[in-house]
């Protein structure tokens, strides 16, 4: 497994921490993976229905 760096808003790492806190994931890499296997199984999908692809999903919130 590869190690990345990245900048997350501390509004949003709070939420990570609240679902790690509750028991949602066991730790916050774990829930930033869940998210990324998410935003890729969406992208397939996507794959798989050409007429959709102009309505990708804007995963940037902040």
């Amino acid at each position: 497994m590869e190690r990345v760096t990245l900048r997350i808003p501390k509004q949003q790492i709070e939420e990570v921490e609240q679902m790690v806190e509750t028991g949602e994931y066991p730790n916050r890499s774990e829930a930033i993976r869940s998210a990324v296997r998410e935003m890729l199984a969406e992208q397939d999908t996507g794959k798989e229905r050409p007429s959709e692809k102009h309505k990708r999903r804007t995963w940037a919130k902040v």
